[in-house]
């Protein structure tokens, strides 16, 4: 079990009794800067029968900064059943805050007797400030400017060398498109007409078909040759062989 730090509380303000006040950010950060001086002050006023009415006027040292509500009304809380006390610590830049950690003194600054918040006067100046708080709250932080120059020398290259050869590719393939089967067995039949062999580059330019789609129907028209000294071309089957020259073989044999 981890031994707990020791620190001893001075208890001698126990019995003072303490008005804790909230108040708006702008007014606390008024407060902040008027070291020495006074800040404003409190009227009290006690109608018979009813809750006393409680004000508070900046001081002319508050208002000078800058312009403020000059008067806010302070509404008193309840404290049944709460039991608030202000507890205080050296200044660590203090010599009394020279100890370690674990043996500081705490102060007992006193007991909570009031709780009340300051609230401002709903005035059209008021009204006005938090229409301005809202809008600067709402002001994007990062914002987008046209610059009519670039600000270093390196400019953005809208097409990459890599990525124009991959557009030209795509733009080739994409012309490729599949004729009708019969047109380029057409194309395929004259072409085997002038010669009785072809590699698949020769019938690709011919064709203008990708090459998946022409090897399909190369496999149903022609032979593909592994040995030499034909090797790797196509030869149509020879139930679709019909050259010229064996035309006149025919014609000659029949005159004979």
């Amino acid at each position: 079990m981890s031994q707990q730090s020791k620190k001893d509380l001075d208890v001698t303000n126990c019995s003072r009794g303490l008005w804790l006040v909230k108040v708006p950010k702008y007014l606390g950060d008024k407060w902040a800067n008027c070291a020495g001086h006074d800040v404003g002050k409190l009227k009290i006023t006690r109608v018979p029968g009813e809750r006393p009415t409680i004000t508070f006027k900046s001081s002319e040292h508050t208002m000078k900064d800058g312009k403020i509500p000059r008067e806010h009304k302070v509404i008193s809380h309840s404290l049944k059943e709460m039991t608030l006390g202000v507890l205080s610590q050296p200044d660590p830049g203090s010599s009394s805050a020279a100890a370690a950690p674990e043996t500081q003194q705490l102060y007992l600054e006193g007991q909570v007797i009031h709780k009340l918040e300051c609230q401002p006067v709903v005035d059209d100046y008021y009204i006005n400030q938090k229409k301005e708080a809202v809008k600067k709250a709402a002001k994007p932080l990062h914002t987008v400017k046209l610059i009519d120059r670039p600000f270093n020398v390196y400019k953005p290259i809208s097409h990459h060398k890599q990525n124009v050869h991959l557009e030209q590719k795509k733009k080739a393939a994409g012309k490729m498109i599949r004729d009708d089967k019969d047109k380029v067995m057409e194309l395929l039949f004259a072409a085997f007409e002038k010669h009785q062999y072809y590699n698949i580059k020769d019938l690709h330019k011919i064709t203008r078909q990708p090459i998946t789609y022409l090897k399909e129907i190369l496999k149903e028209l022609c032979d593909y040759n592994v040995k030499h000294p034909y090797k790797n071309m196509w030869e149509l089957k020879p139930e679709y062989r019909h050259y010229k020259t064996d035309e006149k073989a025919v014609e000659n044999s029949v005159s004979d």
